[in-house]
């Protein structure tokens, strides 16, 4: 598969053969870092049994992966610098596979840990560099549409990828769901190199393009907003499975049906985020803020009824299924001119946030328990809504 460039590196739209194949490609490797990175969530329990740790101490195989994809996505584009995305992703994806290996023979936490430190690096770089792919794959009017498929791929890991590595770690342990991830890494960096065209870097990202960034209002503003978000959801996301443990008639096998409908809304979510984002991402933001941010707050006195606990949990995944497109399309429209710079800083925040939500979570989740964790979550989220309000009334203000 051949193309040719333009002036700056910018590959010429008529050279990518197959581009909605590209795109397809580039969601396999969002679906495999996120599955990945989330799989500890439907495993916490066994984990936690298994290494003979606590819950919260489980609860660091999400919290680690998220600070090294925080510290990875903005440093990772300028190390490579002209180096071909497709390349760069391709060895990305092997990288993982290796880290899931080790996470699957891993005889103590401390051991896990490293691998998922990897799978950091992995998730901030496949984030940074594939973010901004599927606006260039298929430039236009159907750009919106290619950047939502991308991101479909996280809602899907949390439809089919996490449910299912749930279910074959309940039929034959965590290390087999390990395992299994290992073979899906080593499948989709194999398709990387055969759907995706050649990739040159647009332009090469440098460490004095995040300063400029960060001094742009409209960035700033909606990174702040994107932080607070997405730590006040996975402060309560990441200790879900204990929330629903809690709930009157629920067992494991119910759990995974009701991540499995949580998932399934995710997917749904997301093209409906991308829809209203590409038509409004400025008004888009706050009000998804504010709708998780109600739904998790919601779930406190809704812990006694099962029907009332899956109905907000199916609208939780429904909602947040469109933050990932409406952020990445918020920050795009406010840097047109040093895309996957934006892109880096975005998938830097979104998993530092994920961090430090976890971590969060982990803390309360030991001591005041699960209901303090949906209360610790909906905050954020609240706050979320209020800075991204704050943020689309300043940039009209400057216009």
């Amino acid at each position: 598969m051949s193309s040719t460039t333009t002036r700056g590196g910018r590959a010429a739209p008529e050279a990518v053969r197959r581009p909605w194949a590209a795109v397809l490609a580039l969601a396999a490797a969002t679906f495999a870092v996120v599955t990945t990175e989330m799989l500890p969530v439907g495993l916490l329990t066994s984990l936690a049994a298994g290494l003979d740790v606590s819950a919260g101490t489980a609860g660091l195989a999400l919290t680690l992966p998220g600070l090294l994809a925080a510290l990875a996505a903005p440093l990772l584009p300028v190390a490579v610098r002209r180096a071909d995305r497709r390349t760069v992703l391709s060895a990305l994806l092997l990288l993982l596979a290796a880290a899931d290996l080790l996470s699957a023979l891993a005889p103590h936490i401390a051991v896990l840990l490293l691998a998922r430190a990897v799978v950091g690096v992995c998730i901030g770089g496949v984030w940074a560099v594939a973010a901004g792919l599927g606006a260039r794959l298929v430039p236009g009017p159907a750009a919106g549409r290619a950047t939502a498929l991308v991101f479909s791929g996280i809602a899907v890991a949390s439809v089919l990828g996490v449910p299912a590595g749930t279910y074959l770690g309940a039929l034959a342990g965590w290390r087999w769901a390990f395992a299994a991830l290992t073979a899906l890494a080593l499948a989709v960096a194999a398709l990387l190199a055969v759907a995706l065209p050649p990739l040159p870097a647009e332009r090469p990202v440098r460490l004095g393009a995040f300063p400029e960034l960060l001094r742009t209002p409209a960035v700033a503003r909606g990174l702040t907003a994107i932080a607070l978000l997405v730590t006040g959801h996975f402060a309560a996301y990441t200790y879900v499975r204990p929330v629903l443990e809690r709930v009157p008639g629920t067992g494991p096998g119910l759990i995974s049906v009701l991540l499995l409908g949580y998932g399934l809304a995710g997917i749904a979510g997301t093209f409906a985020g991308g829809a209203l984002a590409a038509r409004a991402p400025r008004r888009a933001l706050p009000a998804i803020a504010a709708a998780l941010g109600t739904v998790v707050a919601l779930l406190v006195p809704a812990g006694g009824s099962l029907p009332a606990s899956a109905a907000l949990l199916t609208l939780w995944g429904l909602v947040y299924g469109g933050v990932s497109v409406t952020a990445q399309t918020w920050l795009s429209a406010a840097a047109p001119g040093a895309r996957e710079a934006a892109s880096a800083l975005f998938a830097g925040v979104f998993n530092g946030a994920i961090a430090f939500g976890a971590f969060l979570g982990g803390r309360v989740a030991d001591g005041p328990g699960a209901t303090a964790v949906l209360v610790l979550g909906a905050v954020p989220a609240l706050l979320a809504a209020a800075a991204a309000g704050y943020a689309r009334g300043a940039a009209a203000d400057a216009r």
